[in-house]
């Protein structure tokens, strides 16, 4: 047996190279030809549409007649065909080849929106997408798609609200967005809302520069305007923000407060002593984990005694918030651990940080609102036939 000698590099490259070019000449001439043949075809469909020749007229005023050409985008098997699609004046016509390649652009379009919300660049979702069209979507394609959902937005956050929400909770997310001066952090306020059934929904969200009562005022005024007034409203729920305590004050003066221990128990822990942390912690958890509000308040009074020594202002200021502290008290028993949180939203802000972690930083503000209406719009489409049933079974 013969021995074959094996290829050489040179000739190997000289394979490859003949082989890309008569693929790639048959691509090119297929995208062409289909590109031709339906281009042509819809001028026979809009031809048989209309029912008579060029340049022909009729005294009947609901007939259409020809209006020109138009060009679109179409995704296919030989990549995105750019055709030249008859059309009439009353724009109801579209060849019926091409409703099969709309549809599949829609898909395609989705596939974008769907990869540049889970934090993919707008450059790499159109790498991605090369393996589906065949070639590279460009960046600007891709951004153009995802301005798309800037109508969904808007629409999410100008929805009508019915006045039939018991707890509210509220709470802020920090993300970092590129600005003209540099890359800066925008503060999102959110509100997540809780009806009596146990039926939740992410209300809304605000950009703003901070926490500060102006701002918390701005999400709470434009909860009001959509619809909720409050007449319901038994409980908000917040992270102990003065600007927001101040707002709710404002905008919600009868609704009761309720100030989260997570955050409490952080502020403290980080304001003690290494070697004393756990015995504080510990003493905390005695007056939020009590039977009764009675048995909370004694807890808080043996907390007293024993720190207000060593540390005066820390339990000065406990002392302070203590009230809005064991608001939660006030509730049915089940609805305890729940409603002494944010823990509820504070949930979603960790979908929030996995799915903008790999974009590190935001491109725009715009960016901010696709990806969290993203976000939200998919928590609120889940929860719509589930039910909180500890909510229920306390009503």
């Amino acid at each position: 047996m013969k021995n074959v000698t094996p290829m050489t590099e040179q000739y190997q490259h000289f394979v490859e190279e003949m082989q890309g070019e008569f693929w790639g000449d048959i691509y090119e001439k297929g995208q062409l030809a289909l590109k031709k043949f339906f281009e042509a075809d819809s001028e026979r469909q809009r031809d048989g549409y209309l029912g008579w020749g060029w340049y022909q007229r009729s005294e009947e005023p609901e007939r259409d007649y020809r209006n020109g050409y138009y060009e679109r985008d179409y995704v296919t098997r030989f990549g995105t065909l750019r055709i030249r699609i008859a059309r009439t004046r009353g724009k109801a016509f579209l060849p019926r080849g091409l409703k099969q390649f709309q549809r599949r652009a829609d898909e395609v379009a989705l596939l974008i929106r769907e990869a540049f919300l889970r934090g993919i660049s707008t450059r790499q979702v159109g790498q991605v997408l090369a393996v589906i069209t065949g070639e590279v979507v460009s960046a600007q394609t891709v951004s153009q798609v995802t301005q798309s959902l800037d109508g969904l937005v808007k629409q999410f956050q100008q929805a009508r609200l019915k006045d039939e929400w018991k707890y509210l909770f509220l709470d802020g997310v920090s993300l970092r967005v590129r600005r003209p001066g540099g890359r800066k952090r925008v503060q999102l306020l959110v509100a997540y809302g809780v009806r009596a059934d146990g039926s939740r929904q992410l209300l809304s969200f605000l950009r703003s520069q901070g926490e500060s009562q102006s701002g918390w005022e701005g999400l709470l005024n434009d909860l009001e305007r959509r619809g909720l007034k409050g007449e319901r409203l038994a409980l908000i729920v917040t992270d102990g923000c003065p600007g927001l305590a101040a707002a709710i004050e404002t905008v919600y003066p009868r609704a009761r407060h309720q100030r989260c221990w997570v955050h409490k128990m952080r502020n403290i822990l980080g304001a003690v002593r290494r070697r004393d942390q756990a015995e504080v912690k510990t003493a905390l958890q005695a007056i939020y984990q009590a039977e009764s509000l009675r048995h909370a308040q004694a807890a808080f009074q043996q907390f007293q005694r024993r720190w207000r020594h060593h540390y005066p202002p820390l339990v000065k200021r406990l002392e302070r918030d203590l009230p809005e502290l064991l608001t939660f008290f006030s509730f049915p028993k089940p609805l305890w651990k729940t409603l002494r949180t944010t823990n509820a939203i504070e949930r979603r802000f960790v979908e929030v940080r996995r799915r903008t972690r790999p974009m590190v930083c935001f491109v725009n503000i715009h960016s901010v609102d696709r990806i969290i209406f993203s976000i939200f719009n998919r928590f609120n489409q889940h929860w719509q036939n589930r039910t909180l049933k500890i909510f229920t079974q306390a009503a």
